[in-house]
């Protein structure tokens, strides 16, 4: 738990009292895996009750919007889907420029492996699907086992504790943001039908407008806020997946401050006067001066920074939960598994992952392109490329695109099933490969 508040100069209120527990829970590293798996169990047997019907009528619930001739007619399920989710790749965009700036991706030697092993995951388990589905209609559905889903894959990892080596953890996530990477650039290309150029040059003006807003040096959020939603509207009419405008807006977002940590410290020196307790207690128009502080203290950080901290919270306690709702309500029949999709599906994840992730792995470090970390020995490779296999929240996202707002059930029925057999493979191979004593070696250092 972070203790940093504990040193903020505010008194403590009876709220702060009853929500520490809260923030604790949000704290511990697999509460989004736990929260999203929480919403996926209470879909799945919402589904397969007596309410059903009643269940799944709530996504269908009609929300217009309209604006002179204009009119925004869809169903919740689509709102979530479209809307939602666009501030879901938003963040998105924003890790994955944060990774290219500053992280494991910025130094093209050490992102070979994971770009390797993530290319590996994306082609076989495609591959394996479409060896199975070629020429019958589900074949639309060969991007749904190519996704990795961060959130479960961090909540196993957490299960693990101080066993699993930070260089095996850093690796798989980085495999995950490039997965993300691809699972874009598979709904942009793969699931693009038809287009309106209109609405599509009307987007590309609205992002012009957002990178003029960047060069002019505008920092205000309101006016990205317009200029975006004007992109999505657009978008959505265009035919392009309105959710590929959070990433590009992610991509486009400033990773660097505008103030450096020298002249903030000189300014709050320069303003120690100001709070004097008597110069304080005269000084008129206060909430001005307060207002100043707040803006000049938030340009010590980064945009992406500021933006990837308060929207991750909101993606992750809130965005994904309410989409597992809306989208794993499963009718859960034993007839699905046998299913030729389903089958593809649950194939490509707990087989098709690891096996392509592992061998492109080989590959690469074989021929001297990237090296294997010190701490993660062939075995602990295998095992851990196992939960890459856990696909649910961009699967079943791909798998409403290829066949339709809804989805295929027995598709469905392979998403949940193949990630929790990887989630289960990944975390019993890991208990057996790591070593005992990396538990002391962890916490020795």
């Amino acid at each position: 738990m972070n203790h940093s508040n504990q040193n903020l100069p505010l008194p403590l209120q009876p709220i702060d009292r009853w929500l520490r527990p809260l923030a604790r829970f949000l704290h511990i590293e697999a509460t989004s895996g736990i929260l999203l798996l929480t919403c996926t169990a209470i879909a799945l047997i919402a589904a397969n009750s007596y309410w059903a019907a009643s269940y799944l009528a709530i996504w269908e619930t009609d929300i217009t919007l309209g604006f002179g001739e204009f009119a925004f007619h869809h169903s919740l399920h689509h709102v979530i889907n479209d809307g939602l989710m666009a501030i879901f790749f938003f963040v998105i965009g924003l890790e994955v420029k944060r990774e290219l700036v500053h992280g494991s991706l910025s130094d093209l030697k050490q992102a070979s492996l994971p770009i390797a092993a993530a290319v590996g995951g994306m082609i076989f388990p495609a591959g394996l699907y479409l060896s199975m589905q070629y020429g019958e209609p589900g074949m639309r559905g060969w991007g749904i086992p190519m996704a990795t889903d961060i959130a479960f894959v961090v909540g196993c990892l957490a299960i693990l504790g101080s066993r699993v080596p930070h260089s095996l953890r850093i690796l798989l996530l980085s495999i995950a943001i490039v997965d993300d990477i691809g699972a874009i650039l598979v709904i942009a290309i793969g699931y693009t039908e038809s287009l309106d150029g209109r609405f599509l040059m009307l987007a590309v003006v609205a992002i012009a407008i957002v990178h003029l807003f960047s060069r002019i040096g505008v920092r205000r959020f309101p006016p990205y806020i317009v200029a975006g939603a004007l992109a999505w509207i657009a978008f959505h009419e265009s035919g392009v997946h309105a959710t590929l405008i959070g990433v590009i807006l992610g991509l486009m977002t400033p990773a660097k401050s505008t103030l450096v940590p020298e002249r903030f410290r000189e300014y709050l020196h320069e303003k120690k006067e100001e709070f004097q307790k008597r110069r304080w207690a005269k000084r008129r128009h206060r909430a001005e001066v307060v207002k100043e502080v707040q803006r000049i203290s938030r340009e010590t950080v980064s945009p992406l920074e500021y933006l990837e901290m308060t929207l991750h919270p909101w993606t992750a306690y809130v965005i994904m939960p309410i989409f597992a709702l809306a989208n794993a309500g499963v009718l859960f029949e034993p007839a699905n598994l046998s299913d030729p999709v389903a089958l593809a599906v649950v194939l490509g994840l707990v087989i098709g992952k690891p096996v392509g992730i592992v061998l492109l792995s080989w590959i690469v470090i074989r021929a001297g392109i990237a090296k294997l970390p010190v701490d993660i020995p062939w075995p602990v490779l295998i095992a851990g490329s196992c939960l890459a296999g856990i696909g649910f929240t961009m699967s079943l996202f791909i798998d409403g695109l290829a066949f339709g707002a809804q989805g295929l059930n027995t598709a469905k029925t392979g998403v949940l099933v193949g990630s929790a057999m990887s989630a289960v493979a990944g975390i019993g191979l890991l208990l057996w490969t790591l070593p005992k004593q990396s538990a002391v070696q962890q916490s020795t250092k």
